[in-house]
């Protein structure tokens, strides 16, 4: 089924080790996500950072687009199996958002906001990673609607479900907290390259 909706099984070798088990590459990018695509009005939307900061802060969408921008080169996977290569994401580096709101040491986990009440949660350690963004620019464009525009997160070494799309805000904590897939028997880790699609 895969290869009928995705494309023939890749060959190459050095493709082939960039794809993790069980995955299939297509070329195309799914749109896949729980309910309807929210309705946003930038004038009126905001971006929050709380929790285990010291720094707690809004932001503005013309406030976050002023801040330092970062282009990020990655492979995604999707839990239902598919693998884009070779995609490219700009946005703000995560590591200006941690800057920013002074994350306190005993921080340990984030659980990431969305509009419809959707979160995703990620341990502190994988969401302070090199290529970890708040993406607003995929493949040279503004994201499309049904990619969450106007903002998502985008955390390359997990299942594509915790780069949470329309994303408002990021929640810091002393303790892991499910998200909405992870209450539905998902993974907690997600880790593509383990399978790790769901919980035992």
């Amino acid at each position: 089924m895969f290869e009928r909706l995705f494309g023939n099984r890749e060959q190459d070798p050095a493709v082939m080790e960039r794809i993790p088990p069980g995955q299939y590459r297509t070329e195309k990018f799914p749109v896949l996500h729980y309910g309807s695509v929210p309705a946003t009005d930038l004038a009126k939307w905001d971006f929050k950072v709380y929790g285990q900061v010291d720094a707690p802060f809004s932001l503005t969408w013309d406030q976050f687009k002023a801040l330092p921008r970062k282009t990020v080169g990655t492979d995604i996977h999707c839990v239902t199996r598919w693998t884009k290569l070779d995609t490219t994401w700009e946005g703000v580096a995560i590591q200006e958002i941690l800057g920013l709101g002074q994350v306190r040491p005993n921080a340990t986990h984030v659980v990431a906001h969305s509009e419809q009440g959707y979160t995703a949660n990620v341990p502190l350690r994988v969401l302070d990673d090199d290529d970890v963004l708040l993406a607003d620019t995929f493949d040279g464009q503004p994201l499309e609607k049904e990619h969450g525009w106007p903002l998502r997160l985008l955390v390359p070494k997990r299942y594509f479900w915790k780069s949470a799309k329309w994303i408002r805000g990021l929640e810091f904590l002393d303790h892991d907290q499910l998200g909405f897939w992870e209450r539905y028997g998902y993974n907690n880790d997600a880790d593509p390259w383990k399978e790790e699609r769901f919980s035992e």
